[in-house]
């Protein structure tokens, strides 16, 4: 695994457990040799992220929309910034670089992106780990979620069962690079 693409917020959350674990998800990628891919942006746990890969002499590749660059205010102290002009543009090209896809807590972007790559698995246009990184158990509402979906006939177990999700950075991409996608 080369490059993972993390999607997250470009905000920094109401806890600081939320800018630290993306710092510490930042360094867990350095000591793995895996470059970030992300949107692009220099605040919130964007930043932080990117900013920690940066600091540990890591490769870091941003996405962002021309739109977008001044409201998330696009990092310039980058490996590589690519300016787009559209989100579906972001989407496709953070899909076609990355090996795997995590999303730490964020909002409705964050999940719309991840949302993405996930169906795109579950359709077979890729078979790249999707993985939520669990920090402060952001996520677990979001996996009984899917276990309602699964219960009402909307989702399959195995797509549910596939989804990767730790507390931990180090276990997180530990699980991702031993998983083996079978969408």
């Amino acid at each position: 695994m080369k490059s993972i693409a993390v999607y997250c917020g470009s905000s920094e959350g109401n806890n600081p457990i939320y800018m630290n674990e993306a710092r510490r998800l930042g360094e867990t990628l350095v000591n793995h040799g895996i470059d970030l891919i992300y949107g692009g942006a220099s605040v919130g746990c964007m930043g932080a992220v990117a900013d920690a890969v940066l600091e540990g002499g890591g490769r870091v590749i941003g996405v962002i929309p021309e739109k977008l660059s001044n409201v998330e205010i696009a990092h310039q102290k980058l490996t590589e910034l690519h300016v787009v002009t559209t989100m579906h543009e972001r989407k496709a090209m953070m899909m076609e670089l990355a090996d795997g896809f995590i999303a730490l807590p964020g909002g409705a972007g964050t999940l719309e992106e991840w949302f993405e790559v996930f169906t795109w698995a579950q359709l077979g246009y890729h078979s790249k780990p999707c993985a939520f990184h669990n920090v402060n158990q952001y996520y677990n509402p979001m996996i009984s979620l899917f276990d309602h979906m699964i219960k009402e006939g909307f989702v399959k177990k195995e797509f549910k069962d596939l989804i990767l999700m730790e507390e931990n950075a180090e276990q997180l991409l530990t699980k991702m690079k031993e998983t083996k996608t079978k969408f």
